[in-house]
Order: C-alpha cells, then structure tokens, then sequence
C-alpha cells in the first residue's frame, strides 16, 4: 500500500484530500474563535497600498488606500501609527503591536466616535522582502471604559474607607489583619501608613477582649464600650469597639469588620461639663468686669460690633455688645460705603444672598457711626452669617474696626520703601558711572604719556599735540571730580551760597575766555552775547561759572556742526514769566539776570526736557557723562532762588539752556 493513501472500510483516502479536510477544519476553527472574541483581521497589500478585510466587518471598506485609513486615527496617535507600519513594511521587524484611536464615525459628519483600538500585526514575506502585513484589530473601548470605572469606584471607596470618622479596618476569615483606614491607624498608634508590626502579626481571636467573646469558626456580631489597654502599643483609651463578621450568600465567612471611636476625648468632656457646672456660679460673677474690660478695649482700638437683622430689614452699630449707636435701613446700608464698585459692596444689594457666608471686607466708609469727624474713614470689616433653629438666615454679626492710622502709616511706609529703593539704585547707578567716567580719561592719560615717553625723536608740535590730549583728560577728570564733590556737598538744605558784589559783565568775559577753548571742533563756532560792559550784582560767581561750565560742556558733546552762544542779559522776573508760560512760577518783580547756552546741536524732545534736570539723567547713555552737571545747576539754581529750564523743538533743531537768578543773592 502507496503511503499517499489509507484503506479504511473499503473506504480509500487520499493524503492531499485528508490535507483538505484538515486545512478546513483549522480554517473553521480560527473563523469561530476570531467571531468569539470580536476580532478584525486586516490585511495590507504593500505592493498596492492597499487595505482589505481577511476576518469581520470593513471598519471603513475593503480595498482602500493605506493613506485614507491614516485619516480615520487620532492626530496624535497618527505618527505612532504610520511608524508601526513603516518599520513592519521595511522589514525592521517581523512582529509589532500598536494602540491608536480609531474614529468610527464614517460620514465624516459631526463630532468624531473614538474608539481605543489594539493591533498585532505580522508581515508576510516573498524572497526575503515583506509583502503583506496581517493584522488583528481588538476594539477594547469597552474594555478600558469598565477599567475606569472599576477604578474609579474602587477610589470613591478607598475614599470613603480611609476618610471615615471613625477607625475601621478588616481581617480575614482565619483573623489576621487586612487593612486599617487612617483613623484606626492613628487610635492604635501604628508603625507607619502602610502597617504596624505588632498588629501583623497578632492574631484577632488571641486580642482581650476579643479571644473571650468571639467564636473563632463563627463569629458575631459584638458591640462593647470600655477602657483597651495594649502596653506594646502603648495604647490606653477608651473606645466603642464593633465587630461585624461579613457572610456570602451561601454563609461563608469573607471578611471581619472591625470598627472602633475613640470616645476618650467625649468621656473627659463630660467629667469636664460637671467640674464646669460646679465653676458657672464663680463665672457670673466676673461677667461684669469682662464686660467692662472688653468695653474698653473694643473704644481703645477702635472696634465695634455690627449686626444686620433681615427680618426687621435693620444694620445695627454696637459701642458693646449690647448698646446701639446707630442704625440704618438695609437700603440706606451700602451709600456708607465710598467705592460703590467693591464685590463686597454690590453684594450688599441682595443682603440675603451675600449674608450666607462669612464676609471679610478692608475699605472706605462715611464717619456714620462715630461722628467726631468728617474725614473719610478705612475700615476693617469682617462677619458671619447667624441662623435660627430651623436653619434660616436670619441675618449676620460681625465687627469694624477703624484702621486709617494703620492705612496712613502703611502709605507712608511704602512711599519711604520706595524713596529707599530708589536711593538704592540712584547709588549703584552712581557708582557705576563714575567707575566708567573716571576710567576713560585715565586711560586716555596713561596711553598718551607711555607714548610720549616712546617718542624721543618727535618734534616739538608733536610732542606739543600729545601734552594737549594729556590736559584736556586732565581738565576733564578734574571737572568730573568737582561734580563728584559738588553732588556729595548738596545735603538737605541744598548748595552753600557764598554772595559777594561782582561786576557780572567782566566775570563773564572771564568765564567765556576759558569755555571757548572748550569748543575744538573747526566745524563749530564758540558765540559770546554780552550786552553791557558793566553790570555789578551781588552773587556767587564761582556757582555761576560752574552753570555756565556745565552748560558749554553738554553743548560740546552734541554739537557736531554750527555754533555754540554763551549770552546774558537783565531781565526781571515778570519778564521772565512772560517770555514762556510753561517756565517756572513768576516772581514778585525782582530784578535779576538771564543766562543763557544755544547751541545747533542734536536737540531734545518734548519728553525728555522735564527730565534732564534729574539727578544721573542722560538723554544719550552712548555720550560721555555722568547725568550730574544739570542737576548741580538745579540745585544751583534753587540755592539762588532762581529758575533753570531748557528750550528745544524736538531732535536735530539745537537746544537753549537757561538759569534765571535775582540780581540781590542775599
């Protein structure tokens, strides 16, 4: 007999047709238990593309690009996806598992259906190189949504259990512990959170009392109120004990409740409440003097009591608690209030909703309530609401106090927080310009004299060149060193005046000799207006030389082309007042002398001109300086009951510098 085929009651099977047999027997087999468990079978096609059904319904048509089915996942799981199939169809692995959600809505209408859907895929192979890709597609939606609220009801009792007023915990049938909530853990003074060593290991039915009144093989139900001594915990209070064995249906002992309140503390208030009793006749008799002395006390800081009654449509202030000072109707109550805009004041309109909880409130109010002035007063309000023995808002208590001492003293407190803040930085400011300022003109000086000791064969203009770079950084740290010691001497009572009588004409032809040699670019023109020939004035000139110094020297800096004009003449302070009336207050027509610097230069603008008179205010932080020369001349100015102030039509148009002073210093 061939080994191809069988002879079976004159029956004769082939093999290939037992194959057959087989082959469909398997076939069927895996059909029934793919439709058992719900499962998709899907198949990629590589060489197309394309997406077909092997097992279940189409999610979404058979025959369909792999790019349409790349809409149907969720954006976010959509890269997770596409780099499952890609390393599956480029062979870098044979096997791989993804979880995506998959939107079951197919009209593409309204809000997407996801569903969590789990896939194991293979690919299949022909010479070595992947072709298909077979894939099961589990829809576990359901799955995951029984999972969370398994575990969300398995927290709300986890919540309830461990949050419970009272301890409880839970033994096994055989009576070794399970579980304790917090407050169990707490009244038998446990380890840790996580368990107790000693209770562990200690079986419940060998515990006092438990070992006398428990059956061990049927416990039940037990209810005791005593003294629990346990010395290795060293536990002594006294506890309502309850065990409550818990039965199956069919009486199988599943778990022993143990639950346990620690009345220690209600047992001492009662032994409290009768010592109490024997002391309330004692306490009647000191009630007079605490009501004094919180009278007192309530007018020593300004506090008193307020109570708003809704049923008789009442606010009530108290001076105790128990005389009246004013009253008010519930809609007369919030025009006592200054800022009507509050929450806690527009709440006010509806006293019965914004009564039912406490009110905390810190502002403003009309002196209602005490009389003795008209200033308006801050307040500090704070109130609970009241009820009556049926659960009803029947209005709300509270106190006010007075703090407008406190609001003033927490203002000024502030604005000297702020003065010292600003000090602060205008110091380190400070520093640090003048750390800079200094180091530039030093190492000018440094620079040129090491080079001029290297230069033994320059000629003399040479040699004279370099000398005249030396002293002008020379002169120009001197100046900001006087600056320096100028701003230090300017204290409280501003800059020390010494006045003499000078001719003021010939002083400041001595002034403009000097300053001209200031202005060294060819481009620039050195101006010089003086009226008269004489002029004698009483006046510090050696103040008045540091103004104009200051001023020819902030001209220098901007000027690049043009002219620069140092001028003066007399001129009142009517005259003053009348040439711009944006300038300074007028004068009761004192006689005095007007000084003043344009020059053609880079200008300021309308902004920056009330500021540059501020102490370390530069209008170009890029340009050589320390913001103090302007300020000086302020302060100048000030000390000789003058005006100082500046004239520009905004950038690129020049700038005036001016100083005003009387003609008599004195």
């Amino acid at each position: 007999m061939s080994s191809n085929h069988i002879h079976a009651d004159n029956v004769q099977l082939d093999m290939s047709d037992i194959n057959k047999i087989l082959q469909i027997d398997v076939q069927d087999a895996m059909k029934k238990a793919l439709d058992i468990s719900g499962n998709h079978v899907m198949c990629l096609d590589l060489r197309s593309n394309k997406v077909y059904d092997l097992h279940g319904k189409a999610l979404f048509g058979n025959h369909v690009g792999i790019d349409i089915c790349y809409t149907y996942i969720h954006p976010d799981d959509r890269p997770g996806f596409q780099d499952f199939i890609e390393r599956l169809s480029k062979g870098v692995v044979k096997e791989a598992e993804c979880r995506y959600r998959w939107d079951y809505n197919y009209t593409g209408k309204g809000e997407p259906e996801w569903h969590n859907m789990h896939s194991s895929a293979i690919a299949e192979y022909e010479d070595g190189v992947p072709v298909n890709i077979i894939a099961t597609l589990t829809d576990e939606t359901e799955k995951l949504r029984e999972a969370r609220e398994m575990e969300k009801l398995s927290e709300r009792y986890r919540f309830i259990f461990e949050n419970s007023i009272i301890g409880l915990s839970f033994y096994s049938p055989e009576g070794w512990l399970l579980d304790a909530n917090r407050i169990m853990r707490e009244i038998c003074h446990f380890d840790s959170e996580n368990g107790d060593e000693f209770f562990s290991h200690v079986n419940l039915f060998d515990i006092s009392p438990f070992n006398e009144i428990l059956d061990r093989y049927h416990p039940e139900d037990y209810w005791a109120c005593s003294l629990s001594i346990i010395p290795e915990r060293n536990m002594r209070v006294y506890l309502e004990i309850s065990v409550h064995p818990i039965y199956s249906d069919d009486g199988k002992l599943l778990y022993i409740a143990v639950s346990a309140n620690d009345v220690t503390e209600e047992r001492n208030m009662y032994l409290q409440v009768l010592k109490n009793e024997a002391q309330i006749k004692e306490a009647k008799k000191s009630i007079q003097m605490y009501e004094s002395e919180l009278r007192y006390m309530l007018q020593a800081c300004q506090i008193q009591a307020w109570r708003i009654n809704l049923e008789r449509d009442q606010l009530e202030f108290f001076s105790d608690l128990s005389t009246v000072v004013r009253s008010f109707s519930l809609k007369q109550m919030q025009k006592i209030f200054v800022n009507q805009d509050d929450e806690f004041v527009k709440a006010l309109s509806n006293p019965s909703e914004a009564l039912a909880k406490p009110l905390s409130y810190v502002g403003q109010m009309h002196p209602v309530v005490s009389q003795s002035t008209s200033e308006l007063q801050w307040v500090q309000i704070n109130c609970i609401p009241e009820y009556d023995e049926q659960g009803k808002l029947k209005g709300s208590f509270g106190v006010w106090r007075n703090v407008t001492d406190l609001m003033n003293k927490q203002e000024m407190l502030r604005r000297e927080t702020m003065r010292a803040k600003d000090s602060v930085q205008m110091k380190s400011m400070f520093l640090s310009n003048i750390a800079h300022e200094i180091r530039t003109p030093l190492n000018a000086i440094v620079g040129f004299c090491e080079l001029l000791s290297m230069q033994s064969e320059s000629t003399a203009d040479e040699k004279q060149e370099l000398l005249d770079v030396i002293m002008d950084n020379c002169d120009m740290l001197l100046r900001l060193i006087d600056d320096i010691q100028v701003a230090s001497d300017i204290g409280d009572e501003g800059v020390e005046i010494i006045p003499a009588e000078v001719d003021f004409a010939k002083a400041f032809d001595s002034f403009c000799l000097t300053l001209a040699k200031r202005v060294q670019n060819p481009a620039v023109e050195f101006q010089k207006d003086s009226p008269l020939s004489s002029f004698v004035i009483t006046t510090d000139t050696n103040r008045l030389r540091q103004v104009a110094t200051n001023f020819v020297t902030n001209a220098v800096k901007y000027t690049r082309q043009g002219h620069i004009r140092l001028g003066w003449r007399p001129m009142s302070s009517d005259e003053l007042h009348g040439m711009d009336s944006s300038m300074l207050a007028s004068y009761n027509a004192r006689a005095g002398v007007y000084i003043y610097c344009e020059d053609t230069g880079a200008g300021i603008e309308a902004d920056m001109q009330e500021r540059v008179f501020e102490r370390f205010f530069k209008v170009n932080d890029f340009v050589q300086g320390t913001g103090l020369g302007l300020s000086i001349c302020k302060s100048i100015a000030t000390a000789l009951h003058g005006d100082i102030g500046v004239k520009s039509e905004g950038r690129g148009k020049g700038s005036t510098f001016w100083i005003w002073i009387p003609t008599d210093a004195a």
